[in-house]
């Protein structure tokens, strides 16, 4: 049994309406690893509905989070905003609301295209509507067992001044040190480091609970059922620990089934752009592979598994994989050690699957296609010479459009150069031998009458090889040279059988004088 499945029955025996949250804090770009959170939680929420569960997927975005540094990639004057609250730091491109919102817009895009389903809630807005002020109030009054519970279970020796909850400064906008003996609710004093003293109201966006509050307090909120998080929370002593407690001895509520994940790792030539030299963002992976072909990667495995991210030719890897996956499900014949990743396969279409097996044209050939045209109606002129796309859905016409599209933002940005090619780029017959030349002649006589197909054109391609006296691999690189410039390239049949044939002749004939 796939293991969202294991996860949804589990939950189902326990909560009939269950909630499940997921979030993010985005203080900066977003790694293509933080999809594993979002995914892993619309898995469960798509199988808790496959079995018929009233299902809620919540996505929190931690916005009161601070600033902790300028980083590399920010303008010298954010030295300024260092410690203020992510949503009050204003967008570094001047076209979202705020900091917060500049970074996590992508990331909600690519959320979008992978069909999350999923309410966006902001946490600045929580505490603004005074949904924190409870559990604020139990922490600062219960503050000496907040600090026993989390010295018994971090094995740190908290001071005495530990503070669960910090007021903002009024004056210079930063988290300032609350003066505990003043609080009476719902008002608590503080001193700033900027030497400003004030009184914050708790049941307003003036201050915020330190993060192993906060998430207890969210789940006491929301009454979250489960939750995916990443292993650091999970660690024995970490922020899972400490939260099970404090919701339970603290809030009066109920710790989430744990559901936490390894990390995604970056692997291969194809894991930074090559302009910017930046990692992998959660959008550059929307964005160069298919949002179902996405899903799938991240769940054909146990979160508890690592997983190799490989932007280079590991993208076309996955997308073969996926599309065996798609093969076995609608052919109903698949081995045990199969089962698992054809029903992740299921999953990655939120169990909405069509009745008949879609259309499918292999990532690895797009490669090819798009590199010999510029838009989409050239690309679907080329396949209509070796595919039947008579039939094909408007659905599937748009996923089609969609891995074409992907296949042109992965060849621009992480594609390794040998896959790389342009038709324009072809030799002259100065850089011609006389024994390429007359290859070149021979196998055009031979291309003028064969059926345009690449098994066919395969075998004319090494029969004239054997003709011309020259070896197959001969006989290859002259043709690639004469067509891109190069002695290497794509299968030569399927490359042939894409091209138009009097295109191809015209070619080789213009450079065999």
């Amino acid at each position: 049994m796939h293991w969202a499945d294991v996860i949804a029955k589990d939950i189902l025996e326990k909560d009939k309406h269950p909630i499940i949250a997921t979030g993010i804090s985005p203080t900066g770009v977003i790694h293509v690893g933080s999809l594993r959170e979002a995914i892993t939680g619309e898995a469960v929420r798509s199988a808790i509905k496959d079995l018929g569960g009233d299902v809620r997927l919540i996505y929190l975005i931690d916005s009161v989070d601070p600033l902790r540094k300028r980083y590399p990639f920010l303008p010298e004057e954010y030295e300024d905003y260092v410690g203020m609250p992510i949503f009050r730091i204003p967008c570094p491109c001047g076209k979202h609301d705020n900091y917060a919102h500049h970074f996590v817009q992508p990331f909600l895009d690519a959320l979008d295209s992978l069909k999350v389903n999923c309410e966006i809630i902001w946490t600045h807005d929580l505490y603004a509507q005074g949904k924190f002020a409870p559990m604020i109030d139990l922490a600062l009054r219960k503050r000496s067992q907040v600090i026993e519970i989390l010295k018994e279970v971090t094995g740190r020796d908290l001071k005495d001044d530990f503070a669960p909850y910090n007021p903002l400064c009024e004056n210079c906008g930063r988290f300032a040190q609350p003066l505990h003996e003043s609080y009476e609710y719902p008002h608590i004093g503080y001193h700033c480091t900027c030497g400003h003293t004030g009184t914050a109201d708790i049941t307003k966006m003036e201050g915020k609970l330190v993060w192993r509050l906060e998430w207890p307090a969210k789940w006491k909120m929301f009454g979250t059922s489960v939750e995916p998080f990443g292993k650091d929370h999970a660690a024995a002593g970490g922020s899972y620990d400490s939260g099970k407690r404090i919701v339970e001895e603290i809030f009066d509520g109920k710790a989430p089934y744990p559901v936490p994940y390894e990390f995604v790792q970056l692997k291969g030539i194809g894991q930074m752009h090559k302009s910017t030299g930046s990692p992998v963002t959660g959008l550059d992976a929307i964005n160069m592979t298919p949002p179902e072909v996405l899903n799938y990667l991240f769940l054909r495995v146990n979160p508890q598994r690592a997983i190799d991210y490989d932007s280079g030719m590991g993208i076309l890897d996955l997308a073969d994989e996926y599309d065996r996956m798609e093969r076995l499900h609608f052919e109903g014949e698949c081995t045990e050690c199969e089962e698992n990743s054809v029903r992740a396969y299921c999953i990655a279409q939120h169990n909405a699957l069509s009745e008949e097996v879609p259309q499918q044209v292999p990532y690895r050939h797009l490669v090819n296609v798009v590199q010999m045209t510029d838009c989409f109606e050239g690309v679907m002129e080329i396949l209509g010479r070796t595919e039947n796309l008579e039939d094909l859905t408007k659905e599937e016409t748009l996923k089609l459009r969609k891995r074409v599209e992907c296949v042109k933002y992965w060849l621009d940005r992480f594609a390794p150069e040998q896959v790389k090619f342009s038709v324009s780029d072809g030799v002259g017959p100065e850089s011609l031998s006389s024994e390429e030349k007359k290859y070149l002649a021979l196998v055009s006589d031979a291309l003028d009458s064969v059926e345009w197909e690449s098994d066919s054109i395969s075998n004319v391609v090494v029969e004239t090889a054997k003709e011309a006296g020259i070896s197959t691999k001969k006989g290859f690189q002259t043709i690639y040279k004469a067509l891109i410039g190069r002695t290497s390239g794509p299968r030569l049949g399927t490359f042939l059988a894409d091209m138009d044939r009097e295109n191809v002749l015209e070619r080789f004939r213009s450079v065999s004088p």
